[in-house]
């Protein structure tokens, strides 16, 4: 028999909606924040990880940091002239696109811009990441794998087999090129080897001061490439070990 149109489940429960609310305590935060701190920055994050700014927030525990929520942060401070909350502010809302946040701080420029400069986080590269050199594995026993794992490695794209219980690669094969962007095989693959392809980086753009005046710093600049580099996975490798880099031939 076929369904009534009629025949509707109507939910009995209430939920009450907090989007306004969280709103509303974030834009109270920032602002509550300039009487604490006397520089604001706009900073940009380069391969983004939870777990890597997180770091960076402990180990700067006398400071505040604001990631993502762009347009109430622009709220928070004034989108115009007419809306900021201390002079100059909408100068810091004009800034805010993209993956970007708000560091709050009483540190000394200087030692800020030192510190964000020096640091650097290796991680490994997520699928959609473009290659940051070519990586390829010899024919030959891949010992620093269990026998296990040939099913899963066979399903990553590794022509492996099994032999007397090793697992074996029956011709050389070329991971990812130079520039390649990676598929999520490729990806699984890095990390099984142990290979950290990507940087974590937290560039300073912009700095505001309670004085009101405000400096736009340089812009974020990627690393100049070399000459072409590969890396070559041998049997000897083990899992979560960095592999030497060389120049290709």
């Amino acid at each position: 028999m076929p369904r009534s149109k009629r025949s509707r489940q109507v939910s009995l429960t209430q939920t009450k909606k907090r989007g306004i609310e969280q709103k509303e305590k974030l834009i109270k935060e920032v602002r509550d924040a300039f009487d604490q701190y006397d520089k604001v920055f706009v900073y940009s994050v380069k391969n983004m990880r939870n777990s890597k700014l997180k770091d960076v927030r402990q180990e700067w525990k006398d400071s505040r940091f604001y990631f993502g929520k762009n347009k109430v942060l622009a709220v928070a401070l004034g989108r115009c002239i007419d809306e900021d909350h201390r002079p100059n502010l909408h100068h810091v809302s004009e800034r805010l696109r993209g993956q970007c946040g708000l560091l709050f701080t009483n540190r000394v420029k200087e030692d800020v811009l030192n510190w964000f400069q020096e640091y650097r986080d290796s991680d490994y590269a997520h699928a959609g990441s473009p290659a940051a050199w070519r990586v390829f594995l010899d024919k030959g026993p891949l010992t620093q794998f269990v026998h296990s794992m040939e099913p899963h490695l066979r399903q990553l794209g590794l022509p492996t087999t099994l032999q007397r219980g090793v697992v074996t690669l029956s011709k050389e094969h070329v991971i990812c090129e130079e520039g390649d962007i990676l598929r999520p095989e490729q990806a699984s693959l890095l990390k099984l080897l142990g290979i950290k392809m990507a940087e974590f980086q937290v560039f300073l753009e912009f700095m505001w001061n309670a004085d009101g005046t405000y400096t736009s710093l340089e812009e974020p600049q990627e690393s100049k490439r070399g000459t072409k580099r590969s890396i070559l996975c041998n049997e000897e490798m083990e899992p979560n070990r960095k592999a030497t880099r060389r120049n290709k031939q």
